[in-house]
């Protein structure tokens, strides 16, 4: 009974820290995600801002696994140089590390504290103000977590099968590499291994080198749930995440054998034997980091042999089996896979459109035109063939999901006009006439332009799943774009007063990419409608009503 209590008290406290973690991620993400992507992207230009962006983004993000996905979003969108990513990587696996130590520190008894002043945040109105808040609960929660590990591994101390196992490890280090490997894998946290880890050395009953094993371990662990998430995605981005894994997979092959040496070596060092995970783990991240530098462009040429480029699409549609018009749910699934493909197709015009904007080149805008004509000829495809299916008869449900699924490839298509007909131009027009924008309105608009991008993909994920929590947040999204809008506009027309010559010879671009971006949203956003207005949370107007006269 004592030994199953133990277990419970332990797995909670574990399911306490990951449920911190997400937190913080989550608040994080709501209340910097833009920012931190915009800082991430643009800090990779050389190898020593690659390296400090992914330390400095990993610590925010409380995720080495969340940063590695944002990079790899960038590589698919040629938003930053393979080998730049591979460093962005080794300085996540360093931020996460410094993360791991900082939460070692002993300052548990904080936790009720941040978790009263995240709570206070939280009743804000803002966005921002609420994402910091739940992000200071998650840091409560973590640090609470730590505590209440203390406390369920305290009993182990005393206890003769975790010893007799402990042994079994201590004599056999590559079981415990893979043992501690599966853990952070099925934890998606080499985070909360280390920290498990650390609760386990302060019983006293781990050697020195099995802590260092342990520690290889969750490295090696941390790095595969990247590396499963970009499975299905492109060849860019599965190459950065299989790269990470390959310089986890040699620094754990190497030190490995070398863990009694480095044992003995730590032995000799002034460092806190309650701390000595924390401290190995950070000591093995900055090695690695050093020695794998040097080769980040091997090491990107090696990922690329490995994983070979995308396969060309047909241009037709691919997932309208006439066949199934017989079955409305399978059709219905059919033109949903199809629409989504279709979504598909306008970010990657967003990400072209963009790219030649902050690049200044012409280049990227030249398969828009072919983009957005596939656009048009699937989404005409979609309508025809869920007009087939209405003539079968549909129950009220399924008639609900094809007007649905037509509306929403309606307004991709509208977007695709936008982008080719509004955007397209308007960069085109910069680059050929060499026109500057001044900083601010730069920063501005390419604000703007990640925002939209990471709009997009949150409108695909509720067109599949119909999250009510997702809709309401992009709904939530359209004011802070709204404002965003309006706010750039105000402060252009102030630079206008100012007399800036870049904003003079600027003015009519930035308006009209501005009035363009927020079009697009407004587009984006109406996937949410139907989710809200069947929830009864959707008003009809923004008006306020007033008495006659009064």
């Amino acid at each position: 009974m004592q030994s199953t209590i133990v277990i419970i008290n332990l797995l909670g406290a574990v399911a306490l820290l990951l449920f911190g973690l997400a937190q913080v991620k989550d608040g994080v993400t709501r209340a910097f995600g833009v920012r931190l992507r915009s800082g991430l992207a643009t800090g990779t230009r050389s190898g020593a801002r690659s390296f400090v962006s992914g330390l400095l983004a990993t610590i925010a993000l409380q995720s080495s696994t969340a940063t590695a996905l944002t990079v790899a979003s960038f590589a698919e969108r040629n938003l930053i140089r393979p080998r730049m990513a591979q460093i962005v990587l080794l300085g996540a696996n360093v931020g996460t590390a410094i993360t791991a130590w900082l939460v070692a520190t002993g300052i548990e008894w904080l936790s009720p504290l941040i978790i009263l002043i995240g709570l206070i945040l939280l009743r804000g109105r803002s966005s921002p103000r609420q994402g910091a808040g739940t992000a200071l609960i998650g840091v409560g929660l973590m640090l609470l977590s730590l505590h209440l590990l203390g406390l369920a591994t305290e009993p182990m101390r005393q206890s003769p099968a975790l010893a007799a196992f402990i042994g079994l490890l201590d004599n056999a280090w590559p079981v415990a590499l893979i043992l501690s490997a599966t853990l952070a894998f099925v934890s998606s946290s080499s985070l909360a291994m280390i920290v498990l880890i650390l609760s386990l050395s302060s019983t006293g009953i781990l050697s020195t080198g099995l802590i260092i094993v342990l520690v290889l371990g969750a490295n090696l662990g941390g790095a595969i749930p990247p590396v499963i998430a970009t499975l299905s995605g492109p060849a860019a981005a599965r190459r950065i995440t299989l790269g990470n894994l390959i310089v986890r997979g040699i620094g754990c092959a190497i030190a490995l054998p070398l863990a009694g040496f480095g044992a003995d070596i730590m032995q000799t060092l002034p460092l806190s034997p309650g701390k000595l995970p924390v401290d190995a783990h950070l000591a093995f991240n900055i090695l690695l980091a050093m020695a794998a530098w040097p080769f980040s462009g091997l090491l990107s040429d090696l990922a690329t042999r490995i994983v070979p480029a995308d396969p060309e699409i047909e241009d037709g549609p691919r997932f309208l089996d006439p066949q199934a018009l017989e079955s409305p749910v399978m059709a219905l699934a059919n033109a949903t896979r199809e629409v989504l493909g279709v979504g598909d197709a306008i970010e990657r015009m967003l990400i072209r459109a963009e790219n030649a904007f902050k690049h200044n080149d012409l280049e990227p805008l030249s398969e828009i035109a072919a983009l957005e004509k596939r656009v048009d000829r699937l989404q005409q495809d979609v309508k025809i063939y869920l007009s087939k299916l209405g003539r079968e008869g549909l129950d009220d449900e399924n008639a609900r999901r094809s007007i649905v699924i037509i509306d929403y490839a309606i307004n991709l298509e509208h977007i695709g006009d936008i982008i080719e007909k509004g955007i397209c131009e308007q960069v085109r027009k910069k680059i050929t006439n060499s026109l500057k924008f001044s900083d601010d309105g730069y920063d501005e608009l390419k604000d703007l332009f990640n925002l939209t991008i990471d709009n997009l993909r949150t409108a695909q994920t509720i067109f599949v799943t119909g999250d009510f929590n997702l809709a309401r947040h992009l709904m939530e999204i359209k004011v802070d774009v709204r404002r965003l809008e309006k706010r750039s506009a105000e402060r252009h027309l102030e630079r206008l007063r100012d007399g800036r010559m870049e904003s003079l010879q600027t003015s009519s671009l930035h308006l009209d990419m501005l009035r363009d971006l927020k079009r697009i949203n407004a587009h984006i956003v109406s996937v949410a409608h139907p989710i809200l207005d069947d929830s009864g949370v959707l008003i009809e107007s923004r008006l306020r009503y007033a008495e006659p006269g009064a």
